[in-house]
């Protein structure tokens, strides 16, 4: 997406207008930038963790606690490792920046059939 301003935007497709519904600035949008470049998902939910693990070692560089549920056709005929690696190709540097700890749940529609 070029010119990405760091927002996360959730956008709802039910009528068909592809309206923003709400914005969330910061990594979380830089992760969402990079998996809707790479999968195209259907159904793409990140969940900052971070607060949880406030005062844990891995969390003191800044880096954050991540949880994702990714639903995209990219993952069709994908074993779950490949799913993984996969994703974590897609954030790149992010995982050296942004991301300390990830936990990835990564589906096609086929699958939450």
């Amino acid at each position: 997406m070029a010119g990405f301003d760091g927002a996360v935007r959730v956008w709802d497709w039910g009528d068909g207008t592809g309206q923003v519904v709400a914005e969330f600035p910061g990594r979380d949008g830089r992760i969402h930038d990079a998996l809707v470049e790479r999968f195209s998902p259907d159904e793409l939910l990140i969940k900052d963790q971070s607060h949880l693990h406030a005062g844990h070692a891995g969390a003191a560089d800044g880096r954050g606690h991540f949880d994702v549920r990714i639903v995209s056709k990219a993952f069709s005929g994908q074993s779950r490792l490949e799913r993984h690696r996969s994703v974590y190709q897609a954030l790149g540097d992010l995982l050296e920046s942004d991301i300390h700890a990830l936990r990835i749940n990564a589906l096609t529609p086929d699958d939450i059939q």
